[in-house]
Parts: structure tokens; sequence; C-alpha cells
């Protein structure tokens, strides 16, 4: 993984400096939180409807155990004693005392993280696939890529101050696992006929108020002109998006004004007066960082296939975790783990302070000390040889982190909701909680198969529930909570925006309804191989509605 250099270092920790003379100033009275605002939240520091809250950059999703414990030991020194893993491959905080973030930064900057742009109409962090460098379907690891965007983006004199906040994710297999469709730019990794890396590149996709699937601008960007087209882009949306109202402020709605064949034009007329200039990346500055990410020394283990056929024999628990929570390898002798956030009736992605700890030293021990924050709001160990899976469950277990349900129904994406948020109209969180313990079993789980539901708490969609195969939308009517559904979203490579069902269910419906769902799609599918997503996309919206509503269209 990447490791700060002096430059990075005193870099950050002028930063900690300066925001710790903004925050005494701030709790002097010297300034108002109106002019504070601006200021903390180029520092990750948000203010909550109970607290501050602080967001903590984690670049594409990339730990060491190191930095996972002292993330704990801020929650345990600053917090109640969790985090919260986000959509954005980042922690946050959510009951900080504001005099307390400059020492929260300063531990920070400790260990090579901090807090910045991880809030404001900047360029956020850089996300990518979790698997990134481990899976077998990738074309080359993405994590290069976005570290070199992470060093050109990070206080970027020219957007800085964009018309609204901006996204990039990068992806380096076929199989899209950073949802690049729905970013304000989504670079794919691939080659082209003559064996040469690149990217395809997207535009103008996001979701919130305005839900979009990005447009495919480029079909093969070399990589040498990453930084160049990507500047080109940022400058046509600077100079041309809106700043006169925030909610048509994204680039996507820029793409949808414009039309992605002008748009491209703009793009490509901006890119030629700076693709041969200083923005071109020289071929030993990308393996430079390259080299940053090269794979941990995988020593050949093949005795794990026999170890993993006792262990089976000998824990039916241990199996079925293995088979959902346990992905093929590169290396024949190894796999990805994925750490479930999600345990029956727990809220999604968050982690106590003994269990960052926990899986901090499983990390070192077992995983060559790589930790990785996936977007779907779960822990992965990217490197564990399948010798050691059993150890590697067993120490699970003792912290409550072996859930067996990973793309299961119970992989519940959620965002903080009316629990925590200003901005929320609903609660996202019990919401998740009590689904998660209706279909708590896990024969039922697995027969139901991959189902990706996902929870939202106002239009702004934290909870990503646009691309969610079941998408839930917490809205205020009448000053009570009603969810709306969407059905037949998806965040992969055949990205789709999902469908409004019908009017939405007061809060002690929702469950039911979605338990509905689930039994019309269960007495429609083919067979147990046709997943959820497909079925509906084979059957169309009919006969859900007609499950959920056959008795008020009687009626009326």
């Amino acid at each position: 993984m990447y490791r700060y250099d002096e430059f990075d270092q005193s870099f950050v920790n002028a930063r900690v400096a300066e925001f710790a003379d903004q925050v005494e100033r701030r709790l002097a009275g010297e300034i108002t939180e109106d002019q504070f605002r601006p200021l903390r939240l180029m520092n990750g520091v948000y203010l909550q409807l109970h607290a501050y809250m602080l967001r903590v950059a984690v670049p594409y999703g990339t730990l060491n155990a190191k930095q996972m414990r002292m993330l704990a030991h801020i929650a345990r020194k600053y917090d109640k004693g969790y985090g919260h893993f986000t959509t954005r491959q980042n922690i946050q905080y959510n009951w900080p005392a504001l005099s307390d973030m400059p020492a929260i930064l300063a531990d920070l900057a400790s260990v090579e993280m901090h807090a910045i742009q991880t809030s404001g109409n900047c360029i956020r962090n850089v996300t990518a696939d979790h698997f990134a460098g481990a899976a077998a379907d990738e074309v080359a690891d993405p994590r290069p890529y976005a570290e070199i965007l992470r060093q050109w983006s990070s206080v970027h004199p020219e957007f800085s101050y964009l018309p609204r906040k901006f996204k990039i994710a990068v992806t380096g297999a076929e199989r899209d696992r950073a949802a690049i469709q729905v970013h304000d730019i989504g670079l794919h990794l691939k080659k082209n006929a003559a064996g040469e890396l690149g990217f395809a590149v997207y535009v103008g996709g996001g979701q919130g108020r305005t839900p979009m699937i990005a447009k495919k601008i480029r079909d093969f960007l070399p990589e040498k002109d990453m930084l160049s087209y990507a500047t080109a882009i940022l400058r046509v949306y600077n100079l041309n998006g809106r700043r006169d109202n925030k909610y048509k402020a994204r680039i996507k709605i820029l793409v949808h004004e414009t039309g992605a064949e002008e748009l491209t034009r703009q793009v490509e007329a901006e890119w030629q007066a700076l693709k041969d200039g200083e923005l071109k990346l020289p071929e030993q500055d990308l393996r430079a960082i390259d080299a940053y990410f090269a794979p941990p020394a995988l020593d050949p283990r093949p005795e794990g296939d026999d170890a993993l056929k006792l262990a089976r024999l000998d824990s039916r628990s241990f199996g079925e975790w293995l088979d959902q929570n346990v992905v093929t390898h590169k290396h024949p002798d190894y796999a990805a783990v994925t750490i479930s956030l999600k345990g029956i009736g727990e809220a999604p992605g968050d982690a106590t302070d003994s269990q960052m700890e926990a899986v901090a030293d499983i990390a070192e021990r077992y995983g060559f000390d790589e930790i990785r924050v996936s977007h779907e709001q779960n822990l992965i160990l990217p490197h564990v040889a399948r010798a050691d899976l059993k150890a590697v469950y067993d120490r699970l277990v003792e912290i409550d982190l072996a859930t067996a349900n990973s793309n299961l129904i119970t992989d519940i994406i959620a965002c903080p909701g009316l629990d925590y948020c200003a901005l929320a109209t609903a609660r996202s969180i019990p919401v998740a909680q009590e689904i998660s313990r209706r279909f708590a079993s896990f024969e039922r789980q697995r027969d139901i198969g991959e189902l990706k539901l996902k929870i939202s708490g106002c239009i702004n969609a934290c909870g990503h529930h646009h691309v969610g195969h079941i998408g839930i939308l917490g809205v205020e009517k009448k000053g009570s909570e009603l969810y709306q559904i969407t059905l037949g979203g998806s965040g992969d490579e055949t990205t789709s925006i999902g469908e409004i069902i019908g009017r939405g269910f007061a809060s002690d419906e929702i469950t039911d309804a979605i338990e509905t769902i689930v039994d019309t799609y269960l007495a429609h599918r083919t067979d147990k191989s046709e997943r959820f997503l497909d079925a509906y996309r084979r059957l169309g919206a009919a006969p859900f509605k007609e499950a959920l509503y056959a008795g008020e269209a009687k009626a009326a």
C-alpha cells in the first residue's frame, strides 16, 4: 500500500495545526458557526442532529493493521466505542466533541491518515474495487491509478470549489465492483488489442434527487493520459456546471442538459491543449506508484484444500461462511475474505473498537497486514491462505463478525438516517434491523440467493437505494415516516436505476412488503439459479405490483 513521503506528512501535519487554530477560535466565539462551516467541512467535520460528526478518509478503501488500531483508539477515546464504515469506503464517528477534533486529526496524521476532502464541493475520496490486487478476474490493480488521482486532486487549486461535490471510482475487472457508472467519473481499466493499459471513461453518473447512469465518452484512453483527461472533464464542468441551484449542480445534470455528444466534444477540445503537457504521466512515475502496490509474497500453501475439507465436515456453520464470504484469489492457495458488518439485527456498517482491534490482529497474523473497506460497508481481508481460513473464521466468531451473509438479503446497505443525520427525513437503521431479523434464517437466505437490499433515509441516497435490487427510500409525509420501494436497480457492469413500484409503506408495513416481494420472486423464478435481479428484468414490475397492491385495486 502507499506510504506517505516527507511532503505528504508535512502537508497533513500543517493542515492539523491550521485546523486546531480554527477550532480554538470557534470555541472562543471569535468566529460564528456560519464562518466556521466551510473551514470544518474542508476537514471532514459535519454538524449532525445531535453532535459533530467526523468522516475520515480511507483512500480506495485500503488500510493496514496500525491504521485500523488507530481507528479503534479514536472510537474508544473520543466517541462512544464504535465507528461507522460508509459507502465511500471511509469511516465516520458520530459523537466526537469539537474540542477533541484537533487531537483526533493529530492521531490520524501519526498513522498517515486524515479527513481532508471527505466533505465540501471538492473531489472526494477516490474509490476502487475492494478486491483490487487480489481478484482473479482483474486486468490490473486499479489502486495505483486511484492513488495518482488522490495526489493530483488533494487541495487542487483549480478544483477546490466546484459547483458541487465530485466523486471518482476506478475498477480493474470486467465485473464492476466499484459502481463506476453511478459516479461523476468512472474509469474502467482495460487493455486494448495491442495489450496496452488504458481506460474506458464514463461521465455523469450519480444517485440522489435525480439518479442517472454515466455515459461512456471514451472507449479507450491510454493510461499516461488519465490526469490530463480528468482535468479536461473537470474544467468543462467547473466552467459550465450550475452554481445557481445546488440540486442541478452535479455534472450528471450538465451531461443531461448539454448532451453526451456535445459534452464529449468539449472535453476532447479541452484535452487537446493539455494532453502533451505536464499532466502526461511518465512511465517511470506510473511504475514507481505501481511498486507501492506490489502484492505480498504469497508462498505456496497446497495443504489448504485438504484442511478445508476436514473443517467443513467438522463445522456446518464454517462451511456456510466459506461458501458465502470467501471468494477466489489470483493465487490458487489463497482467498479473499469478506468480514460482514451486517450481523443479524445490528446497525449496518458499524464496528466496535474491540472488533476493529481484533480485525487488525487477524490481518497482521493471517492477512499480510492489509484490510479493505468495501463500498458495501463491509471489511475485506484480500490475501488469506486457504489453509488459514478456519483459524480466521474461529477468530471472527469470537468477536461476532462471522455472519455468513455476503450478497444475501441481510447484507443490507443503509445510511445512518434520522438517528444521526440532519438531512434525513426518515430512519434507516431500525428498518434494516427489522428486515434483517425477519430473514435471519441462513437456509432461507441461501434459498433466496443473491439479493442486494439498500436503504436511504432521504433523497440524497447515501444508502444507494437507487441501485439496490430492492431499494427503500424513507421520506416524511404529514409528520410520519413513509418508505418508498424501488425494484430492479443494479450498481455493477449492468447498471440500472430501480423503478418506483407504487405508493410507500408505513414503518410498520415495510418489512411485510419486502417479504411479499421476496415471496413473489420465489413463486415466479424459473429455478434456483435465476437471481432476483434477472427474474425482475424478465418479469417486469407487474407481478410485484399485483402482489403488493391487489387488495387496494379490488377495494377501488
